[in-house]
This record gives structure tokens, sequence and C-alpha cells, in this order.
């Protein structure tokens, strides 16, 4: 994140004796990215962070993934994907896409997490429904329904729903931020950024936990190791830097409307490893007496464009099936556009109550098993009105 934080009690200089009331040392730890020449943070713990007693490769079964072929259009149904009980967000995620640069998942989870560590790349959840609690070795965030949460590479933490929580992830091989062009030379939000510090949360107090012999599940670039601890990781009495998980809720984005019909680009929330994120929100439309409101017909010619519908109406999809929970992949090589009807009728509109997240990834997206268990076949011919021998 580009501002900086502090939360709980640091030493008055970085690499000095910060000493605990026994009198021992509290071992500091730099989390930094890109190798000291970025964003980093500095943490003080109780005890060890190095101290394993255990390491154990762990199975990591997310099934194959299968490339679009035939390219089409398709849309799936996450609200047809099934999940145990006592599914938890990091077990029990369901991969529906990904390449080599992005995996995205989906769980509707309701018990706690193992503590998990990502260290290929940092993860951004948004949430679909329900609350959670993120308790992460900075402390812990509480997010609900429209909130998306960044945890950084490396950062150990875990889910803890309060009831049923639904969670869209992205998990991606590099870091995720506010796009570059919302920002000062210094990392200041500028002007004509659709979001800003005021709208971004952080933890704000230590998450202090007692253990010994505790269990952390670490993905790797080789797969999934079970580190197990001498002593519990939440011991981070205190911290600073710019480097922590936060949280921003999509109804803090503010829409950036025109006379005519807007390209793409100006809904985006993030930027990622040849990924990008976008959040369409309830919005006032364009305002030419003769504005067509929805999208035109277009081509991604270097972008798979995945949208998930979360709220609302979305007005250039209606009539195809598409509804609360459907993803819908519109892949480069394939002209898309609104649906038969869907330009007429956008004619005159002042406001669309849709919201919705877009991911467009610049190498193209294979399918994992979740997306193959929860696909509508028939998506493909809803501009024609028939398929194959009709």
């Amino acid at each position: 994140m580009p501002f900086y934080r502090r939360v709980g009690e640091v030493p008055h200089k970085r690499h000095t004796a910060f000493r605990k009331p026994d009198g021992g040392l509290y071992a500091e730890e730099l989390m930094g990215v890109e190798g000291f020449s970025a964003d980093s943070a500095l943490l003080y713990h109780r005890g060890l962070p190095t101290a394993i007693v255990d390491a154990v490769a762990v199975p990591d079964d997310r099934g194959t993934l299968v490339p679009n072929h035939p390219l089409k259009p398709r849309h799936f149904k996450t609200p047809e994907l099934k999940f145990g009980a006592s599914a938890d967000a990091v077990t029990d995620r369901r991969r529906l896409f990904g390449n080599a640069d992005v995996t995205i998942g989906f769980v509707v989870a309701t018990a706690p997490s193992p503590l998990y560590r990502n260290a290929a790349g940092d993860e951004l959840f948004y949430v679909q429904g329900g609350s959670a609690v993120f308790e992460t070795i900075y402390g812990a965030l509480e997010v609900s329904d429209g909130d998306y949460v960044v945890i950084p590479t490396s950062c150990t933490y875990r889910v803890v729903p309060r009831g049923e929580v639904r969670l869209y992830v992205l998990e991606a091989r590099g870091h995720i931020g506010p796009p570059k062009r919302y920002l000062s030379t210094k990392g200041q939000f500028l002007e004509h950024s659709p979001y800003c510090e005021r709208d971004v949360r952080g933890p704000v107090a230590p998450l202090l936990v007692d253990g010994s012999d505790v269990d952390v599940l670490v993905r790797h670039r080789a797969g999934l190791t079970r580190y197990t601890y001498a002593t519990h990781p939440f011991d981070v009495v205190g911290w600073d830097g710019c480097l922590y998980p936060w949280a921003f809720n999509i109804d803090d984005f503010e829409p950036i409307t025109g006379r005519v019909h807007q390209p793409p680009p100006v809904h985006q929330t993030f930027e990622g490893p040849n990924f990008v994120v976008c959040s369409f929100c309830p919005r006032k439309v364009d305002y030419h007496e003769d504005s067509i409101s929805v999208p035109y017909n277009h081509a991604n010619v270097d972008s798979d464009e995945l949208m998930f519908y979360v709220r609302g109406n979305y007005e250039a999809r209606r009539g195809s099936g598409i509804g609360i929970g459907s993803l819908s992949l519109h892949p480069s090589g394939f002209t898309h556009g609104p649906q038969p009807g869907a330009a007429e009728a956008s004619i005159g509109a002042e406001f669309f109550d849709e919201t919705a997240v877009m991911v467009d990834t610049f190498a193209p997206l294979e399918l994992g098993e979740a997306a193959v268990a929860s696909e509508d076949e028939g998506y493909a011919w809803s501009w024609s009105g028939r398929g194959p021998g009709a």
C-alpha cells in the first residue's frame, strides 16, 4: 500500500535494541518486496519468526486447467457450486480459472481457516456476501459485503467467518495494488483517483495469541508445505511501514461518467502482473441526448474479460441468463457486446443499478474444475438465439 502506517509499539530507530518487559529483545522482522527496493514493513515479534520445528510437504490438488477450446464466450453460475458444511476460505477454495499470472477461485466458507501464508504472490478477495475477520500478523481486519481485501505476499493470516461468507479470490504471481496512474510520485492518491486514503482500512491494533507448536500452511512456487512453528506467529507487538493487509469497499469507488459511454479503464481499481481489476458501480449514466449507455460491441484483442455480477441488474446482459453470482468470460478473439435489444433500450436511461467486478487478463484464461462444473452451455448462442443444429 502506498502510504505509511504505524500500529502498536515500535522503537524510535529501526534496527536498534527494542526490549521486552523482562529485558530480552523483541525479534525484528523486515517484510519487504522486490529485494529491499520497494515497499516494506518492520515487525517486532515476542518470539523468533524463524523458529520452526517441522516442515512437511502437503499435496496440492486443485485439479487441472483446460484451455477455452473451442474458443467461446462462456457463462458460469457460482450459486451452483457446492461446498461442505464446514468449508474454510483456504483449503476449500475451488479453482475457476487460471494462467501463469493469476489463479481465480471461489468459496462459500463457514469455518475458520488454518493459518496460511501465500509466498508466491499477493491475494485479492472480494466479499460477495456475509462477513468475516481476517486475522493477520499485522492485526485484524473486519470485512463484510462489498469489501475488497488485499493480503500481501508472505503475510500469515486466517479467515474467521461470521456465519456464511462468500469469497471471490485472486491469487497473483506478483503484487496487487492501486493503478500507478492514480498515485503521485510520492505515493499519494491524486485528485482524479476514484478512491483515496480515506477509503482504505488497515489493522489498527496488534493481534496477540499465545501458543506453541503451531501449524502454518505455506503456498510457494513449488507447491504447499506445512510448517510447525515453535511459537504462535500472531505475536507482533508493533509494526510500521507501507506493506500491510488492507480493505476497501466497492461502494466507496466513485464512478467516472461522461456525455457518452466511457471505456472500461475508467473503472479500474487494481493492477496486478498482466491483469487489471475494475469495479462497475451504480451510477448516473451517459447524458448526451442520443447516448447509448450500454457498452458498444468490442473485441478485446489483447485480453480475456471476466465479469463477476454481484448486485443489481447488469443492463448489457439482460436476457442472457446471467444473474447474481454469474461469471461471464469473453475471450480475446471473440467480439462481444450487449444482448439484442439492450442498446436501443438504454437510450434515455439515467441510472444503472449494477455492481460487477471485472478482471481483464493479458494471457488467456484456462478453465478450472469449478468452471467446468458450473457452466451454462447455452450462453455462447444467446446473441443469435440459436445454437448448433437449430
